[in-house]
């Protein structure tokens, strides 16, 4: 196999899954490679060092989150995004903290499938550089300003933590968990739940002056919150400058 573009770790062994993304997925730019079960990934992964896994949960020898809880801890911080047909809430919560990067439920379309894998990639090499932009929107980390276009916006310093957590995350879903524990660390998970929420609000409101605009960040319904990136102008991607 000719090596060229991203390296993508195909793990499913349902034929129709892979006899289709190792059609589309090469003239998009990508090299895959197909495995059928999790010890074949967990081998697999040392030889080819993928830049992203899309993995299934129900793998034939071993559960999906297994899979990447033994990649995480031993082989690879590549980003792993979930395609499955569990569409349960428990199953999206249950990967992504696990160390999954995304979740998507099966049947997907190709494009969406591959607007998420290039905001994975795009999410990983992202450096700390001083501004991100996402769209009209465009935070300066090292002035700690925020502008929806031109116009500047006052944030609390809680809804800039959130933010700039979303925006380091462009596209990819953090979970209520997640996003918990960066903001107010330890502090009990019950109790943050509505505050997070009341603080995703208010930073809702203060990024979307004109109710015309699309919204900047999307609710994933009992997993928590992702910035999106499609449609923005900037497809699946934050741009550094």
């Amino acid at each position: 196999m000719e090596t060229r573009g991203p390296r993508v770790l195909l793990v499913d062994d349902e034929q129709s899954i892979q006899q289709t993304l190792s059609v589309v997925l090469p003239p998009a730019g990508y090299t895959v490679y197909p495995v059928r079960n999790g010890k074949e990934a967990l081998w697999k992964v040392q030889l080819v060092r993928p830049d992203l896994i899309l993995l299934d949960l129900g793998l034939p020898d071993m559960d999906g989150k297994e899979v990447i809880r033994h990649l995480r801890e031993e082989w690879t911080i590549a980003p792993i995004i979930v395609i499955s047909v569990r569409h349960e809430e428990s199953e999206k919560v249950g990967s992504l903290d696990t160390g999954a990067h995304d979740y998507l439920t099966k049947p997907f379309t190709v494009p969406e499938l591959l607007a998420r894998m290039h905001a994975a990639l795009r999410s990983v090499s992202a450096t700390q550089d001083d501004v991100l932009t996402v769209g009209d929107l465009r935070v300066d980390l090292g002035r700690r300003e925020v502008f929806v276009g031109e116009t500047p916006v006052k944030l609390t310093a809680t809804e800039y933590d959130l933010l700039k957590i979303l925006i380091h995350h462009a596209g990819k879903v953090r979970t209520h968990h997640q996003l918990i524990h960066e903001l107010w660390g330890g502090t009990q998970y019950e109790d943050m739940v509505h505050l997070l929420r009341v603080t995703l609000s208010h930073l809702r409101r203060k990024l979307r002056p004109d109710p015309t605009k699309p919204r900047y960040i999307v609710t994933e319904p009992g997993v928590g919150y992702r910035l999106r990136t499609e449609s923005m102008g900037y497809p699946g991607q934050a741009r550094q400058h």
